[in-house]
Order: structure tokens, then sequence, then C-alpha cells
């Protein structure tokens, strides 16, 4: 068994949730062709730093990417890490809300809240067979 469900019924709320994972995936993917540009092109760097940042942020947007596909093909054992990749998110907004641009911030809060909240609804739980 691979802990994957037939599709039984449409949940608009799952559909949702894992196309907003893939958007965060997305992100972490401009993200991470960001800090190439900037490993490549700043001079006065710490090679290790920067390419053990720019190599988790390639690992992070892969890791997204596979649980909203996994998500998507109704795993239900992928809700578990999509619902932690949303934590981490809520706690990167809330840092950056103390420090950073404060837009972001609020951007991030909302969107792992809503991403979380359509995950965790009952019509995805049904989606999932998790009743």
């Amino acid at each position: 068994m691979t802990g994957e469900k037939p599709v039984t019924s449409s949940a608009p709320t799952l559909e949702w949730g894992v196309r907003l994972l893939y958007l965060q995936s997305a992100g972490l993917a401009v993200l991470t062709a960001y800090l190439v540009i900037l490993d490549l092109t700043s001079g006065d760097i710490d090679i290790a730093v920067a390419a053990s940042l720019t190599v988790m942020a390639a690992l992070a947007a892969l890791a997204v990417f596979l649980v909203a596909r996994a998500l998507g093909r109704r795993a239900v054992r992928a809700r578990g890490p999509a619902v932690v990749v949303q934590l981490f998110l809520l706690a990167t907004g809330g840092f950056l809300l103390q420090v950073g641009p404060v837009v972001a911030g609020v951007a991030m809060l909302v969107l792992a809240a809503v991403t979380a909240v359509l995950i965790l609804l009952p019509a995805s739980n049904r989606a999932l067979g998790v009743d």
C-alpha cells in the first residue's frame, strides 16, 4: 500500500492548498536563483556560507515541491509535512514582522495560515480519506 487514495470526490480546498504549496515551492526556487546570482556577483563573501545557504534553499524548494505533488496525489502521509512547512513559514513571517520588511512578513503569515487551513479543513480530510 502506497498511502495514496483513489480520487473519490473533488475537494477545492485541497486543490487550492496544493496550488499554494506549489506557489511556495516556486518562491523558494526564485530565492535560490537570486542567491546563485548573489554568490556569483558578490566579491567579498564567505564561499562556504554562501554555498550552504544556496543549497539549503534549493533543497527546500525541492522538498516543498515533492510534498505538494504527494498531497496533490492524495497521499495522506504528505499532510503532516505540508503543515510543518506552514509552521516554518509562520515563524519566518513573524521574524520579518520584527526585523525585516513588514509587508513580506504579513504576506508570509497570511499565505501560511490560509494554506494550513485549506489543508486541514474537513473537505480536505474527506478527499484524503481521513474521517
